[in-house]
């Protein structure tokens, strides 16, 4: 039973629902249909924390990233053990993120096995698509830049059936939608400053 301050027995995560509220305020789109999709995203947060959790049956926010490597010549995608479509790295936020850069991070870390990662605390795009979470709902999937260290070496993890680099103009298929309109965002991001570890 859902109440304001407890969902399923965990306290709800009021931070990082107020990080959620304030990144997406101040946060200038990158297409048109972003723009539309964080304001929906608002709306849908605007229920409060229980938005950030799996248990929200409207749909519930997560948080993705697009990995460039060190020269920002290839993106690390993988090969999603479920939907078996390429696909950006990340996944849902838990109780101890106290960010969506950080939630972002802290997934991209577990699903490539690479330390020393670095991100824009801006997001590069906001998508709403359906998912079959919780008997079918929505991802309201807030999108980062992430940059590599020089020489990482990837892992991949269970949620994966493989991981690779790829050059911007070559993505593999089947590709999942939405996954290559995050290339020119993530680029720009690299461009217009040092990324740096999550707060």
């Amino acid at each position: 039973m859902l109440t304001p301050d407890v969902v399923e027995g965990s306290p709800l995560n009021t931070q990082l629902h107020a990080d959620a509220v304030a990144v997406l305020r101040r946060w200038t789109p990158t297409s048109a249909r972003a723009a539309e999709a964080r304001d929906r995203t608002l709306d849908l947060i605007a229920a409060g924390p229980v938005a950030m959790t799996r248990a929200h049956r409207a749909g519930h926010v997560t948080a993705s990233a697009l990995v460039l490597d060190a020269t920002g010549s290839r993106v690390l995608l993988c090969l999603h053990g479920k939907f078996r479509r390429w696909v950006q790295l990340g996944g849902h936020c838990e109780p101890a993120d106290r960010t969506l850069a950080a939630a972002a991070l802290r997934e991209v870390t577990e699903e490539s096995g690479v330390a020393g990662l670095r991100i824009d605390p801006d997001p590069i795009d906001v998508d709403i698509h359906p998912v079959s979470c919780q008997g079918g709902s929505f991802h309201y999937d807030v999108r980062f830049a992430v940059l590599a260290p020089p020489g990482a070496e990837v892992r991949v993890s269970a949620e994966s059936e493989d991981l690779g680099w790829f050059p911007p103009d070559q993505l593999p298929e089947p590709l999942a939608g939405g996954t290559s309109q995050l290339i020119g965002p993530a680029l720009a991001a690299l461009r217009r400053a040092p990324l740096r570890p999550a707060p």
